[in-house]
C-alpha cells in the first residue's frame, strides 16, 4: 500500500506525521512534556491540528496524559524494556533464520554496506541509530513473509519509547557491528541455524546494555 504524500492529508494527519517523525528522530524524548504551544511553534503548526494529533498519539500509546503536566511522550519501565525485547528476540531470530533461506546476494551485500556506514557513524550516534534501523528492518525484509514483517511493523511504537539510542560511543558500536556481521556471514552461508542464534546473542547483548543504561 502507498504511503499518503503529506500534500494528500488533513491538517491533522500531517500534524501526526509531522510529530511522530520527530518522536522517532528523538527531537521529543521519553518524559518529554508535549505542551500544544510549544509543538506548534517547535514543528512550525497550528495549535488545533496538534491537539488532534496528541489525542491520536494517546490513543496510539505513544504519549500518555499526566495530571499537572498533560501530554507527556511514554517512557518504558524496566519490565516492559524486557518484554519487549523479548519480543523482538523471537522476531528477529526467526527473521534471521527466514533471511538465511530466501536473501539474494544483493540483499546481503547491502547488509554488509549498512553495517560498514554504521561502523563509519561513531562520531554521529543520532544517524548510526537510523542506520541501524535499516539494517535490521533489511533483513525482515530479505524473509519474503510480509506477515513477519507487519509483525515487526507493529512494534515500531514501542522502539520509539526506549528513549536515545545506545550507539553512543565507539566500543559500543564496535560490538554491535561485529553481532551483525555474525549474522551476515550466517545468512550468506544459508546458515539458518547459525543466523538464529547470532540474531538473538544480539539481541541479548542490546538489552543487557539498554538496562544498564537505565540503571544509569
Amino acid at each position: 500500500m502507498r504511503t499518503p504524500d503529506k500534500s494528500e492529508m488533513s491538517q491533522g494527519e500531517v500534524a501526526y506525521a509531522t510529530l511522530l517523525e520527530a518522536i522517532r528522530g528523538g527531537v521529543f524524548q521519553p518524559g518529554d512534556r508535549l505542551r500544544e504551544e510549544d509543538v506548534a511553534t517547535r514543528l512550525t503548526l497550528s495549535r488545533t491540528p496538534v491537539r488532534e494529533a496528541l489525542r491520536k498519539l494517546e490513543s496510539d500509546g505513544i504519549v500518555e496524559h499526566r495530571p499537572r503536566l498533560g501530554a507527556v511522550v511514554r517512557a518504558l519501565n524496566h519490565t516492559e524494556v524486557v518484554e519487549l525485547y523479548e519480543m523482538r528476540l523471537v522476531l528477529e531470530r526467526t527473521a534471521a533464520e527466514m533471511a538465511a533461506k530466501h536473501a539474494i546476494a544483493a540483499e546481503i551485500d547491502e547488509l554488509e554496506e549498512l553495517n560498514e556506514a554504521i561502523a563509519n557513524a561513531v562520531a554521529d550516534p543520532a544517524r548510526a541509530a537510523s542506520i541501524n534501523q535499516q539494517f535490521h528492518r533489511c533483513i525482515y525484509l530479505a524473509t519474503r513473509n510480509r506477515f513477519l514483517l507487519e509483525s515487526a511493523r507493529a512494534l515500531n511504537n514501542a522502539l520509539m519509547l526506549l528513549g536515545p539510542t545506545t550507539l553512543a560511543d565507539e566500543a559500543r558500536i564496535t560490538v554491535v557491528c561485529r553481532q551483525h556481521q555474525d549474522i551476515i556471514d550466517a545468512i550468506r552461508n544459508g546458515d539458518a541455524e547459525a543466523a538464529g542464534a547470532s540474531a538473538e546473542a544480539h539481541l541479548q547483548t542490546s538489552l543487557r546494555h539498554r538496562l544498564s543504561v537505565m540503571r544509569g
